[in-house]
């Protein structure tokens, strides 16, 4: 049926599955007779296992669609898997989604094969609306099709950085809206910005018939970042969405989904993608969604809720206990901030040093963000760089909880995190240099936790 069964399967049936697909390609037949410079021939025996002898990759020259007579268990792969995608994003919340195709890129590349496809439909447009998420691949993306990006900053709405739609809809009647080639959104994101005013964004592209491309790169994992965008898509305007496949199925890096509303515009988004294309991140997708099964990633999805629920309160709990405050985003659900204020004012190099701390005693993934950087990307220079706003109150940490996060990732990073913050304190008391502080310890509390 093209979807994905709803109890996963066991590792040898999902091994026989994929070697009955291998010995329906042209390689792998016994009296083979290649005589062309593309005929499936690898001489490691440990990469042609590693790939399941699923060589040929997947599309042909001219479509990353297209079926390869020559290897039609890898073209069936290819097929199965954009299937299976398009099933899971339909459970995941996004119900009305018509077409999806998984390409071998991440996130980054595949926003840029999205602006690319819209330049032959929109010939005059050379700007995108853009507003800010302090993130460079997704504003590289931009720059690599040869667009101008128009940042719009962020509003201030209590603790949250929110879309400036005003800002949005002047800036549209400024330029006009045929030179506009998108509007370029963002759902999954760092707090304190959250994900972006999405429904209204889409009517306003409806009106003005402005295209519009939704950054969602780990925002299937979320409910609510999934139904920003079915309502977008129900109320306006949303050509594609574009998501990263390790950051929502735990696979390794290199794939994403470029998913819409028209399957005609996704058909031809795929054909853009110039020759053929590996198979590694649609074999890895499929097998990971087979073991897993609807009931399985549903767990998962459950799992990560229940998490960040955790991580919320006992965040906020560590927060007041060294008289800072978790900073209230209620519309991100994924991401969390804590304030540093106590720690800024100690020493402007302190907020540096936490981050500098926490990843020596092996915590991975926390930022910390201090007040007022400024970096250039592209030429672009962004003041606050990291906070999506040129002056965000205060200096802060953020933590997520995102699909696969256990109860023990939580306690041991808020017990690493206290130790820091305590040691800091400490220090501070004895009139100590923050390059003073000892970081020797580290080893040592780690294998204490």
């Amino acid at each position: 049926k093209g979807k994905c069964p709803e109890d996963g399967w066991d590792d040898s049936t999902i091994e026989l599955f994929l070697h009955e697909l291998a010995i329906m390609d042209s390689n792998n037949f016994l009296g083979n007779c290649g005589v062309g410079e593309r005929e499936g021939r690898v001489v490691s025996g440990l990469v042609a296992r590693r790939h399941y002898r699923l060589i040929h990759g997947i599309g042909r020259s001219g479509d990353i669609s297209a079926v390869q007579p020559k290897a039609a268990g890898s073209s069936l792969l290819n097929k199965l898997t954009n299937s299976v995608v398009l099933d899971v994003l339909k459970l995941a919340g996004v119900r009305t989604v018509t077409s999806c195709f998984v390409v071998p890129m991440a996130t980054g590349m595949s926003l840029t094969l999205c602006f690319l496809t819209l330049r032959h439909k929109r010939p005059k447009a050379k700007y995108i609306i853009w507003p800010r998420i302090d993130q460079k691949s997704c504003f590289k993306s931009m720059i690599t099709a040869g667009f101008e990006p128009v940042v719009i900053e962020n509003v201030l709405e209590g603790d949250e950085l929110r879309t400036d739609l005003e800002a949005v809809e002047a800036k549209i009647k400024a330029l006009g809206a045929e030179n506009i080639l998108c509007v370029h959104s963002t759902t999954s994101c760092f707090a304190p910005r959250v994900p972006d005013r999405l429904e209204e964004l889409a009517v306003i592209c409806a009106n003005y018939d402005i295209p519009h491309i939704v950054n969602n790169a780990y925002g299937v994992q979320s409910s609510k970042c999934m139904h920003l965008i079915q309502q977008g898509a129900r109320v306006g305007r949303i050509d594609a969405f574009v998501q990263s496949l390790d950051k929502n199925f735990m696979v390794p890096v290199g794939g994403a989904i470029i998913a819409g509303f028209n399957e005609s515009l996704i058909q031809e988004i795929s054909k853009m993608y110039p020759g053929r294309a590996s198979a590694s991140p649609s074999l890895d997708v499929l097998i990971t969604l087979l073991s897993l099964g609807t009931s399985g990633y549903k767990k998962l999805l459950k799992e990560r809720k229940e998490m960040f629920s955790y991580l919320s309160s006992e965040l906020k709990k560590l927060a007041d206990n060294h008289n800072e405050r978790l900073l209230d985003t209620p519309h991100n659900p994924i991401s969390l901030a804590m304030s540093l204020k106590n720690l800024d004012e100690t020493n402007d190099a302190a907020v540096t040093q936490l981050g500098s701390m926490l990843f020596t005693r092996q915590v991975s993934g926390a930022r910390v963000v201090p007040c007022g950087s400024v970096q250039t990307v592209n030429n672009y220079t962004f003041k606050g760089f990291m906070s999506h706003a040129n002056d965000y109150p205060c200096a802060y940490l953020n933590a997520a909880s995102a699909i696969g996060i256990k109860k023990q990732d939580v306690d041991i990073f808020l017990k690493r995190l206290d130790k820091c913050l305590k040691t800091f304190r400490k220090e501070a008391k004895q009139g100590k240099s923050i390059n003073e502080i000892d970081d020797a310890n580290a080893t040592t509390e780690q294998v204490e936790d």
